[in-house]
């Protein structure tokens, strides 16, 4: 039996960023990353091996971003956890002790219940390099692509694999826009299918996928209204759910949403056992309520969180403010928090504010890219609840800033009074910079 003080169930980012993080917290214990995986891919790269980054193999997470920390690496299957024992059992028949267990499980792909799914060439998103590449041959070979779900993998996807080749791609969404599960207002929505639309891929809004056709292999969909569309592959990109299987059988609690529960430590019900990333609960940093964003970028800061109170409880877990940012061609679009549109819809009283600039100045600097930010306040208290940003590939980060602020919980007037360094190669000018002409445009509409 092999003993170890920290055992990690799964290798993606959240099992990487839990044990880098118990590594500098816990310098001196011996910590075990178990995956079942040869290789992980990166996640929110998977749609690019279909264009930019061209290959599943140039999508991969290092090992050596574990190696160099000192942290042990088990390729094998957990296939049970022993939690009264504190043992692993794992596929190839050995047993794992553990003082500290994180589960970073994961996520699989959702697969409606959709007739025809099961046939040759209709695939999912999955984290699997030999999977990937399958699907990446399939779509190389393709005439006609058809992607079902206009979330941000779908469009990423469209976009990707119209750029690879010259195959017809076309991506079905139910509902009346693509984009509008991700938390974009209506008008960042449609500028999103103007963008994927120039580059080719057709958007079919408010439709939803019957049938896929075909004997063995599909050679087509049927929509709800009866139209038929050809297809010769088709990828449903429909999201997630939480991967608890092996949580569930050992006896941990499952929160209302069906995600692994945890606290604001990121402790299960399971004494000794924390868990993170998109297998564990969320909740809203607004409400508090079960919220289930499956984001690495959040999986990876519950890991902090997890990583550094394995044997001293040191962090929380604010909740997620819900943090996306995506490009389409040369247009960046990003969101944080509340859109105007959830906002009401939730009951808030609410004031926006929008100012769009040239993101350098002056505005003949190479690079230039109109980027316009639109910020949601709370009007009854100046609170930042969210905002959307899009335009040149510098939304990324700037979204960044507006989820910082929404999570210290800044005001209107503290981010019209918020120091920003400019520079005319980098930035919008001083007179321009849109964060805070953004407040200053709610502040006048308060008053």
């Amino acid at each position: 039996m092999k003993k170890t003080d920290v055992a990690i169930i799964g290798g993606g980012p959240a099992g990487i960023t839990a044990a880098k993080t118990a590594r500098r917290n816990y310098p001196d214990k011996d910590i075990l990353v178990i995956r079942k995986e040869e290789q992980v891919p990166i996640p929110c790269g998977i749609p690019y091996i279909f264009g930019t980054v061209d290959s599943p193999q140039d999508n991969i997470i290092p090992d050596a971003a574990l190696e160099d920390d000192g942290i042990g690496l088990m390729i094998d299957k957990v296939e049970k956890i022993e939690k009264d024992k504190k043992v692993l059992k794992v596929q190839s028949g050995n047993e794992v002790a553990y003082e500290k267990l994180v589960v970073t499980t994961g996520s699989e792909p959702l697969e409606p219940p959709i007739p025809g799914g099961d046939k040759e060439n209709v695939f999912f998103i999955k984290k699997s390099v030999p999977y990937l590449q399958d699907v990446l041959d399939a779509v190389d070979e393709a005439e006609d692509l058809v992607i079902i779900g206009g979330g941000f993998i779908g469009i990423e996807l469209g976009d990707e694999c119209r750029k690879r080749n010259q195959t017809n791609v076309k991506i079905i969404e139910r509902l009346p826009h693509c984009l509008m599960l991700g938390g974009f207002d209506p008008e960042l929505c449609k500028r999103a299918e103007e963008e994927v639309s120039k580059n080719g891929v057709e958007v079919l809004n408010g439709n939803s996928v019957e049938e896929i056709l075909g004997e063995d292999e599909v050679d087509g969909v049927r929509l709800e209204n009866g139209e038929k569309i050809d297809a010769d592959a088709v990828i449903m990109a429909i999201g997630s759910k939480p991967n608890v299987e092996l949580a569930r059988d050992a006896g941990l609690k499952l929160g209302d949403n069906g995600a692994v529960y945890v606290d604001n430590h990121m402790k299960t019900s399971a004494d000794d056992i924390f868990a993170c990333g998109d297998c564990a609960e969320k909740r809203s940093f607004f409400t508090g309520e079960p919220d289930q964003i499956m984001l690495a970028s959040i999986a990876t800061m519950e890991a902090r969180v997890a990583g550094s109170n394995l044997f001293s409880l040191e962090r929380e877990n604010p909740g997620q403010v819900g943090i996306y940012s995506t490009k389409i061609g040369d247009t960046a679009f990003a969101v944080a928090g509340l859109s105007e549109k959830v906002a009401k819809e939730e009951g808030y009283n609410i004031v926006t504010g929008s100012f769009s600039a040239p993101n350098r100045h002056p505005g003949k600097m190479p690079g230039m890219k109109e980027t316009k930010v639109k910020l949601t306040f709370n009007k009854d208290t100046g609170v930042l609840m969210g905002g959307q940003v899009v335009g040149g590939f510098c939304s990324g980060e700037f979204i960044n800033v507006i989820g910082s602020c929404i999570q210290s919980g800044m005001t209107v007037d503290e981010i019209a009074t918020l120091q920003m360094g400019t520079h005319p190669a980098l930035t919008a000018s001083p007179v321009a910079y849109q964060l805070p002409n953004a407040a200053e445009d709610a502040i006048g509409k308060m008053k």
